[in-house]
């Protein structure tokens, strides 16, 4: 189990502060949402959570100890980060790019990959459904199996830690459902954590724990979805009017922006 902690971060860009004092706890088996509209920082704080970036103030901790005290690689083992898309300037099979993601366990060295990577990715292939397109190129995929590839390439690092940045951004409800449930199964059977930064609401409310709502770089709530999706602080937010009722199935909050027409 690992625990990643923000205390009170502030993170500028010269004279830009881009995230102003915000504190965050990580839990084991716990995800994390962070929801708000672009420009609120939400990025930001992911990439500093991963030591991608410093912070102008506070500290990032890991199990305890300073973020700033690991190594790349030692970071790397221990937490994971999803992108929305992969950068392939290369054509590689979805086997191969998965496997890539074990390159941090590797001893330095030619012939880095040992019979437990190969091990290691070809169960995450079956765990993410895509044993059967190993072969296949992955600039052949379509876009939710390719965003499958990306998510199985974090999860054959084996972290303790996922970060995923709008892990479902383009695709389908179908593929948005299935990159979400395969994070939560991860989380509840291995006690991992995540964060996703997300602009889904919804989605956000069916499948997190907690909830940070941003705006302009600072936290405006955090709690549970009841306690953040509320429809004053997501006027206050977004500049929508919403109704939030409870989903008749999960019991999760539900958006639904109130449009007025001008007449």
């Amino acid at each position: 189990m690992a625990m990643l902690k923000a205390n009170d971060i502030t993170v500028s860009y010269g004279e830009r502060v881009a995230v102003s004092n915000i504190s965050l706890e990580l839990a084991p088996r716990r995800i994390t949402a962070i929801i708000g509209p672009n420009g609120a920082g939400k990025s930001t704080m992911l990439r500093t959570l991963n030591g991608g970036m410093k912070p102008t103030a506070g500290e990032i901790s890991l199990d305890g100890q300073s973020l700033v005290a690991y190594s790349r690689r030692a970071i790397a083992k221990r937490i994971a980060v999803v992108a929305q898309e992969a950068d392939l300037r290369f054509p590689v099979t979805v086997f191969e790019f998965v496997l890539g993601g074990r390159y941090a366990w590797s001893a330095p060295g030619w012939g880095w990959e040992t019979v437990r990577d190969v091990d290691a990715t070809r169960e995450v292939l079956r765990e993410t459904q895509l044993d059967t397109l190993s072969d296949r190129l992955m600039n052949e995929l379509s876009g939710g199996e390719r965003q499958r590839a990306v998510l199985a390439r974090a999860l054959v690092t084996n972290a303790a830690v996922l970060l995923l940045d709008e892990p479902t951004a383009n695709l389908d409800m179908a593929h948005q459902a299935t990159i979400l449930t395969l994070v939560r199964q991860r989380c509840d059977n291995r006690e991992t954590s995540a964060l996703v930064v997300t602009h889904d609401i919804n989605l956000a409310a069916e499948f997190s724990d907690s909830v940070l709502l941003m705006k302009d770089g600072r936290g405006l709530a955090f709690g549970s979805p009841q306690e953040v999706l509320t429809p004053e602080l997501l006027k206050e937010v977004f500049a929508v009017k919403v109704l939030v009722d409870a989903h008749p199935v999960s019991g999760a909050p539900r958006v639904t922006p109130v449009h007025e027409m001008l007449r």
